[in-house]
């Protein structure tokens, strides 16, 4: 029985220290993203990808959102639960909000208001797990809520840890919101000289798959580092390693860029396609 006991402890000692965040010493900087693919347990770490980023990209796959953690204040109630949710109808509301500001924001989507209300108390107990550690007591995926995500930051954009049903949603958001970041980096000019945003297509999921295993151990793509010439854009990448700090995140990668990237994908404004450059 002890031994069960420190083994306990061990493991609440290690979602701890995975979750937790600290006093930040780098500030938010949107020309970074960081991920890090854990396939075993289906959920991505991530750094510099935003809720607003997400739900457009994947709103054909929203319904209602059971808000977790939040500070949203136009959510309808649920007695059975005790928790508030955001009907589909309203989502893009949220969306405009500024959950940055809510410090922990965390939801689950779901198919059917009436699914709320049949959810066991065990059930209750994991989603609150969920909300308060960011970490599952079991796969979080539930047959009444059909969900297909998990939604847990801290300070959104600086952690983000979402699960993925299907990491097919996962390779297609990555894809647009690196495409939509490099827009927002390298605007053109209309012919009154006003920068607007510029459309690049998706990063496509097959270039993205192939760098599984790189983000399996963790890589940032860098906005700031991108080069360009006449005929080609490059983003670099950095294999880094597996953080939950983004602090530290941030050193690992300050030191690795002084350093030739691991890979780059490259756009041909020519074709206007992506490829994956190995180094």
């Amino acid at each position: 029985m002890y031994g069960v006991r420190v083994s306990l402890a061990i493991k609440q000692l290690r979602i701890f220290r995975e979750v937790v965040t600290l006093k930040k010493k780098h500030p938010y900087s949107r020309d970074l993203l960081y991920v890090h693919l854990n396939e075993r347990d289906q959920y991505v770490l991530s750094h510099g990808m935003e809720f607003h980023e997400f739900a457009r990209v994947l709103s054909d796959s929203l319904n209602h959102l059971l808000l977790l953690k939040h500070r949203y204040e136009d959510g309808e109630f649920n007695r059975h639960t005790l928790f508030e949710y955001v009907p589909e109808d309203s989502v893009e509301k949220l969306v405009a909000a500024n959950v940055h500001e809510y410090g922990d924001f965390c939801w689950i989507d779901f198919e059917e208001v009436e699914a709320l209300n049949v959810l066991t108390a065990q059930e209750i107990a994991e989603l609150l797990y969920l909300g308060h550690i960011k970490h599952h007591l079991k796969q979080p995926f539930y047959n009444q809520l059909d969900n297909r995500f998990v939604y847990l930051s801290h300070e959104d954009g600086w952690f983000n840890k979402i699960y993925y049903r299907n990491f097919n949603d996962f390779y297609r958001m990555l894809g647009t919101v690196l495409s939509g970041k490099l827009g927002e980096m390298k605007p053109e000019k209309t012919l009154l000289g006003i920068r607007k945003k510029k459309s690049y297509p998706a990063v496509s999921k097959e270039i993205l798959k192939s760098l599984t295993p790189a983000l399996k151990e963790g890589a940032v793509f860098s906005l700031k580092n991108i080069q360009q010439n006449r005929n080609r854009i490059e983003m670099p990448f950095w294999i880094i390693g597996d953080f939950a700090n983004m602090d530290d995140m941030h050193d690992e990668y300050k030191e690795a860029s002084r350093s030739n990237p691991d890979g780059r994908l490259v756009f041909d404004k020519k074709v206007k396609e992506w490829s994956l450059l190995a180094q």
